[in-house]
């Protein structure tokens, strides 16, 4: 809908919003202002320092958020909001450069910026074609347009979002190391411990599992699964040692990475625990798929 009106002042937009020591400030009023605090809350999200002030509110002691050093995206779809368009000269007076989304470049907000962003839009889906709708929309996805161009320009990646999103699912998800979550004591048995001795350890556990260790070196780990199976298989055994009925090559992880990566690799072998190493890759813990899917 707006990529017709997108020329090289986009460019000139983006290349201003990146080579600026300040922030990104955003005003407008009405539904403008509810699209400005949007397209400010992007931008603070993704790697550009951005908060939203409200035109009227800046007359009245708001104007101190502002310095030379900041870019301005003043929002009217008219071009001709009063409250916005007075913000202009006491910003000029500042030195601050000024980006305007208008859906009339022609119109007095226009005219007197460094650069002019159109939303402009043939009419609002609201049938009395009054109600900002359309024209929002467009509004919206000429801010988003920004914000993505400049995630690509400063190369943000999902490590960088997750640092802004601490409290999120995804964050957690990136910023969790394996440490976090494991079970650090380990239930274990020597290679020559009879099946009563496993089962009790396996119990008294609690994590389904007993890792088989012949002084500090992993052996093997033995599951509810595998004594499931060695039932069926052997028949009678309880003169069986763990050194009979052990999956004698258990995954591991290192404790220093992610708990997104253990999640993935648990998935894609199929298996619900996963060994966790120090960095002298000695036994360090347990990680479990039910706690890390959990985060």
């Amino acid at each position: 809908m707006i990529g017709k009106n997108l020329d090289q002042s986009f460019d000139h937009a983006v290349d201003l919003i990146m080579k600026t020591s300040g922030k990104v400030i955003v005003s407008g009023m009405g539904k403008s202002g509810i699209i400005g605090k949007k397209i400010a809350a992007t931008f603070a999200s993704t790697g550009t320092p951005s908060f939203f002030v409200h035109p009227a509110e800046a007359f009245h002691g708001d104007l101190g958020m502002f310095a030379f050093e900041d870019v301005v995206i003043l929002i009217s779809y008219s071009g001709e909001t009063e409250e916005v368009i007075r913000l202009v000269p006491s910003l000029k007076h500042f030195g601050v450069k000024v980006i305007a989304l208008v859906g009339r470049p022609d119109s007095t907000l226009g005219r007197n910026v460094d650069v002019v962003l159109s939303v402009a839009v043939e009419r609002e889906v609201c049938p009395n074609n009054l109600a900002p709708t359309t024209s929002t929309t467009a509004t919206l996805a000429m801010g988003d347009a920004l914000a993505v161009a400049l995630i690509e320009k400063r190369d943000f990646k999902p490590v960088d979002f997750a640092v802004f999103h601490p409290g999120g699912s995804l964050g957690r998800s990136l910023l969790t190391k394996v440490q976090d979550v494991m079970h650090s004591v380990v239930p274990n048995v020597h290679p020559d411990s009879c099946l009563k001795d496993v089962i009790m350890v396996i119990t008294q556990g609690g994590l389904g599992l007993s890792v088989v260790l012949d002084g500090e070196e992993i052996v093997g780990i033995i599951t509810d699964g595998d004594l499931r199976r060695a039932l069926f298989r052997k028949g009678e055994i309880l003169n069986l040692r763990s050194k009979d009925i052990m999956s004698n090559k258990p995954l591991t992880i290192l404790c220093s990475e992610l708990v997104r990566r253990s999640e993935e690799k648990m998935l894609d072998s199929g298996v619900t625990a996963l060994l966790v190493l120090d960095e002298f890759e000695k036994l360090a813990g347990i990680v479990k798929l039910q706690d890390v899917s959990r985060i």
